[in-house]
């Protein structure tokens, strides 16, 4: 069954969903989604892309795997469902955010409103076991999501790449279209956010960049 994005990554991604690396990958998980419990739910899996497209893309906020405790995941990195509590590392991102840009830390970790103006939240791994951080590592998701980020390197409209902690620096060699801005520092983790995450003024560094660029800034308060 073809995988429907419903937006502009259909026809860039369609031979992926054709190639035997993915088959491989979508037997495993149609035995995991039966046998076992795995984020986030089969239908929010490649929700970073449905909600935001190719041609709309402005960042890319790269992170490994889905949160895995229940009710956390939804499709996209670092943002968890409404009335869950923000994890460590989210917590983290708004502090930082706050500190940047003086704005008032969300009383939510949903960061749809980022998606829908052109953030992609992706996930270099887009499923977890219930428990298991990294289970599904090593399957064919890296594969499929390095072809995404060789995509948007290829993209003519300058983006900017936030790559926080040396598994999201990893893929920077995909990254060789020099329009485009990467920014790095260590992931927001609380085990290292206090060396460079704090401080980092990525957000207000990305504004700039777009203002330099005659763009509109990107509009880092989550909405409620």
């Amino acid at each position: 069954m073809a995988v429907v994005l419903e937006n502009d990554w259909d026809e860039l991604l369609a031979p992926e969903f054709e190639k035997d690396y993915y088959k491989m990958l979508r037997r495993f998980l149609i035995q995991e989604y039966r046998t076992t419990t795995v984020y986030p739910d089969m239908y929010h899996i490649f929700e970073a892309l449905k909600r935001t497209s190719f041609a709309e893309t402005r960042v890319v906020l790269l992170g490994q795997d889905p949160y895995h405790g229940k009710g956390q995941a939804h499709g996209l990195a670092f943002s968890v469902q409404r009335g869950v509590p923000k994890p460590p590392s989210l917590q983290n991102i708004f502090k930082e955010l706050s500190r940047d840009l003086a704005l008032e830390i969300p009383g939510h970790g949903c960061l749809e409103s980022w998606a829908d103006q052109g953030i992609l939240l992706l996930n270099t791994t887009l499923t977890v076991r219930d428990g298991q951080a990294g289970s599904h590592r090593g399957r064919g998701w890296e594969t499929f999501t390095d072809t995404v980020l060789a995509r948007l390197n290829e993209k003519e409209t300058p983006l900017v790449f936030l790559l926080w902690g040396r598994h999201a620096q990893s893929k920077e060699p995909l990254i060789i279209n020099k329009r485009h801005l990467v920014l790095k520092t260590v992931h927001p983790s609380p085990l290292s956010a206090h060396r460079g995450f704090f401080g980092c003024s990525h957000f207000s560094k990305v504004n700039e960049f777009f203002r330099e660029l005659g763009q509109e800034p990107v509009n880092w308060q989550v909405q409620p």
